[in-house]
């Protein structure tokens, strides 16, 4: 009943996080990438440190490690993908963030000396492959937006496995705080290397940084890190790479972006390796 609950929880922050691809692509048309991250997680912080404030009171050292380094990850991901974003489309944005679902099961191998799961590793790729069908440009070369998102899956991915290993270790409310308070410490130096600071936002502007720091971030990460408890990092890893899905979606319908063979082709392999890992899941808790 956990796992069931916690692989819901996890397929309503896809969804939210789908918007939020096209949100930040509002937002970029009135600010730079620092700037909405530390719009994003100033809000983020201040929502999340409500919650700790009793608990930061005991606050542990163990604590302010694990969150530090969790929201340092969470920096280096956002920034490459936000800086990523201004040289490619939100599609193919998406869809490249998404490769980060081949990269947690070999992390938590790598690192974690988890056993590799046949499932997992099957849909894994198939998620990998539906990527690179709807990325690739048709000379088969990777634009420099394209490979800036890259790097920002790997980030991404770092963050969904030490998500699953700290939330065990730590309080949650802690460890959500101390991520969103360090990438915000983090988002102000590149803000005042970047030299560009913009207080005044139009209507469109200030909607879309508040849906990005309210609902895309301090409520998906709630979410992401109680899910997390119940489900193991590939097959979390698996279900947020539905992400891409709902991104596509979203461009299509509120920016008007163009659909195409491919980005049918690259949706329908990404969802049928959520169902690879998730059959095996009720296979296994049926056995």
């Amino acid at each position: 009943m956990k796992k069931t609950l916690g692989i819901t929880g996890l397929v309503i922050v896809t969804i939210i996080w789908g918007g939020g691809f096209v949100a930040s692509d509002i937002a970029l048309n009135e600010l730079s990438p620092f700037e909405i991250m530390g719009y994003r997680f100033l809000i983020a912080s201040i929502i999340m440190g409500v919650f700790a404030w009793r608990n930061l009171k005991t606050i542990r050292k163990d604590e302010i490690i694990y969150g530090s380094i969790l929201g340092i990850v969470l920096f280096s991901g956002f920034s490459l993908q936000i800086i990523g974003l201004k040289y490619t489309t939100p599609s193919n944005n998406a869809f490249l963030t998404a490769t980060n679902v081949v990269m947690v099961p070999f992390i938590a191998y790598f690192i974690g000396r988890k056993k590799l799961n046949k499932a997992d590793i099957i849909g894994s790729f198939t998620a990998l492959i539906g990527v690179g069908v709807l990325s690739l440009q048709n000379n088969f070369s990777i634009g420099s937006g394209d490979l800036f998102t890259l790097f920002c899956a790997l980030g991404f991915a770092f963050q969904i496995y030490l998500t699953g290993i700290f939330g065990k270790k730590i309080r949650p409310s802690i460890l959500n705080f101390l991520q969103m308070f360090t990438a915000f410490c983090l988002s102000i130096i590149g803000l005042l290397f970047s030299g560009s600071i913009n207080l005044s936002l139009s209507k469109q502007g200030f909607s879309a940084i508040i849906y990005l720091g309210v609902v895309s971030t301090a409520l998906c990460y709630f979410l992401q890190t109680a899910a997390q408890k119940h489900v193991d990092e590939t097959k979390s890893a698996i279900i947020l790479s539905m992400e891409a899905v709902f991104g596509t979606l979203f461009s299509i319908v509120l920016l008007g972006e163009k659909p195409n063979l491919k980005m049918v082709i690259g949706g329908i392999m990404i969802l049928s390796a959520v169902l690879i890992s998730e059959l095996q899941f009720f296979k296994e808790k049926q056995e």
